[in-house]
């Protein structure tokens, strides 16, 4: 395995808490090159870095993964390590957050519970376990440690699981979800593109935002609308998105990082009754 270190988590860069983590790895594996995923995930937001972190993980080569959003940190939650069919190893806590990812990089092969003292950062402090469990057993891991040394096998049917988003076509419309919330104000749905196709040929869609309502144009890319045009395309990541170009959607409809307001997205429909696209080529 190389000597990657991958690193997500909500601390934000305002403080020592990331330089603190980077730290503790520089002193176990000096040769680590350590990656930032992200520090921005909305804070105790699990939904929301388990779908950054999926979005992220296939970008790199097989490598260890640390990802921390842990609310849960210093209960009974336990710090795991779980092995992945492509050679990844991702380690966190075991709230959800990591499953995701694993089931796009092989799927999961193996866990272990991280609990023997050795491969810890002393003291251990009861709510900074990203500095004194993860980050250590990744150090280790990269130094060449093998992860059944870290500690015990878990049952792999015991993982904290996060509940899925559901996205279905039925009605002649898409039932959707939002899950993510970008700098630009773009809506990252739970949608795969594909699901955009049960609609036909429309060029423009009809969406419904929890109780909001936004008529958007079918595009490719952001280049296609004007500046100012609400729009929905398929993104990087192969889902449904949906956007204005140049300009902040989740703001003009009241949509927080942390939101997860169901969408539903229809054919629109000019005066006539017809899907738009029909009209037009008419």
């Amino acid at each position: 395995m190389d000597a990657v270190i991958s690193f997500l988590s909500d601390f934000g860069t305002a403080d020592t808490s990331v330089g603190q983590c980077k730290g503790v790895i520089a002193a176990i594996s000096p040769k680590a090159m350590v990656i930032d995923i992200t520090h921005a995930v909305p804070h105790y937001d699990i939904v929301a870095g388990s779908w950054m972190l999926r979005s992220a993980v296939p970008a790199f080569p097989p490598c260890v993964h640390v990802a921390v959003v842990d609310p849960g940190v210093g209960t009974e939650r336990r710090p795991i390590a779980i092995e992945c069919g492509r050679g990844d190893i991702l380690i966190g806590p075991d709230n959800g957050l990591l499953l995701g990812a694993a089931a796009l990089v092989g799927g999961i092969t193996g866990a272990v519970e991280l609990v023997d003292p050795e491969f810890r950062h002393h003291p251990v402090s009861n709510t900074f376990h990203a500095r004194d469990i993860f980050c250590p057993a990744a150090a280790y891991l990269a130094h060449g440690v093998g992860i059944h040394l870290l500690g015990p096998n878990i049952d792999l049917n015991s993982l904290v699981q996060l509940p899925e988003v559901e996205s279905i076509f039925t009605d002649g419309a898409v039932h959707t979800a939002v899950v993510g919330v970008n700098e630009f104000g773009s809506l990252a749905l739970a949608a795969p593109g594909e699901l955009l196709e049960q609609l036909g040929s429309v060029s423009r869609v009809r969406a419904l935002v929890g109780e909001r309502e936004i008529v958007v144009r079918v595009v490719r890319t952001f280049g296609e609308a004007a500046v100012g045009e609400p729009l929905l395309l398929v993104d990087s990541y192969g889902r449904l998105c949906l956007s204005i170009n140049q300009q902040d959607l989740a703001k003009r409809l009241d949509v927080a990082r942390s939101d997860r307001p169901t969408v539903v997205l229809s054919p629109a429909l000019s005066d006539s009754g017809h899907p738009a696209s029909e009209v037009q080529s008419q």
